[in-house]
């Protein structure tokens, strides 16, 4: 038995933060930002919102589309490397919120990776039998962890949370394969150095600042170029496909470069790419359902698409996933 998709949701948060605003911390005007990037605008959290609220309305947005109630799940699998606390689980407060008492709850972590991850144990739930219908969300708020004057990262982060209600296909709709890769001998490449057991938070830390987003952004664009390249291949390969048979393809929504290069790789045109990075930045985790959710409801998908799905983050983590509407 295979998960179909049976509904998808994102939320933003309300604020909007343009290139403009952030010129006179970067140095860098909005001309700049758009070239290097490609993003014009992201949004940033509200002081009293947390990575759970964001992930909240996602999951209920979701479940309105798949016409299924908070008592209906039996799992919320939830992606995040920016969590409301270490403990308990940002999955547990989503939980909480929605009321759904019947469901466990469990995070998962892979950086900008992270909703593949969820998004496969959320399926193997479904396969195994163990579980009927399972939420599988990713929120980020990574502008709580940025150098606002480091240019590097402060132009592509914002906030926000996608989700997908997967339950059981009755026919050939679902998903046919996700493949899964992580590579730690590689892990300084984006990392928040300070914060953890190895390295707690400190007067020293706080001052090298060790709290934030570090990122060594040639050499990671190098690899995620590869590897995004590399899975898109192997998958479709596996299921005797070319590029041109896949109708929609959904990358993590990096940057501009990025995916340009990409498509450029695996020969297809830009126009079969789904782009949401220039209207809310690079969210991480968040940004592939962001980006999925988006397509389902653009009106552009069509009964028996393929749907490729694609992403590279920190770790290394990196995957790739075919899916049949």
């Amino acid at each position: 038995m295979i998960a179909q998709i049976a509904g998808t949701g994102f939320y933003v948060p309300d604020r909007r933060v343009t290139n403009q605003e952030l010129a006179s911390f970067v140095h860098l005007d909005d001309a700049g930002i758009r070239k290097r990037t490609g993003i014009q605008e992201r949004r940033w959290a509200g002081k009293d919102q947390a990575a759970s609220d964001l992930a909240t309305e996602a999951v209920r947005a979701a479940m309105e589309q798949a016409g299924c109630a908070a008592k209906d799940l039996d799992a919320i699998v939830l992606a995040t490397t920016s969590p409301d606390m270490w403990f308990p689980s940002t999955a547990c407060l989503v939980q909480k919120n929605l009321h759904a008492r019947n469901a466990f709850a469990m995070d998962v972590a892979a950086s900008c990776c992270g909703f593949l991850f969820a998004l496969s144990v959320a399926e193997q739930f479904i396969r195994s039998g163990q579980a009927k219908t399972v939420a599988a969300v990713a929120t980020e708020v990574k502008s709580r962890f940025l150098n606002r004057s480091d240019p590097a990262t402060a132009i592509l982060f914002g906030d926000g949370a996608g989700a997908v209600v997967l339950k059981p296909s009755a026919g050939e709709s679902g998903l046919l394969s996700i493949r899964l890769y992580s590579d730690g001998s590689r892990s300084g490449m984006i990392q928040i150095p300070a914060g953890g057991s190895r390295r707690p938070i400190s007067q020293q830390s706080l001052a090298e600042e060790l709290h934030v987003i570090r990122m060594k952004g040639g050499s990671l664009f190098k690899a995620a170029v590869q590897r995004l390249t590399d899975v898109t291949h192997e998958i479709l390969k596996t299921h005797h496909l070319q590029p041109s048979d896949i109708h929609h393809f959904v990358f993590h929504q990096a940057n501009a470069r990025i995916l340009s290069a990409v498509a450029k790789r695996i020969q297809i045109p830009m126009d079969r790419l789904v782009m949401t990075l220039d209207r809310y930045g690079n969210t991480s985790s968040a940004s592939l359902p962001m980006a999925l959710a988006h397509l389902f409801r653009s009106g552009r998908v069509r009964p028996g698409d393929l749907i490729f799905l694609g992403a590279f983050g920190g770790g290394l983590n990196w995957g790739g996933a075919l899916v049949r509407s």
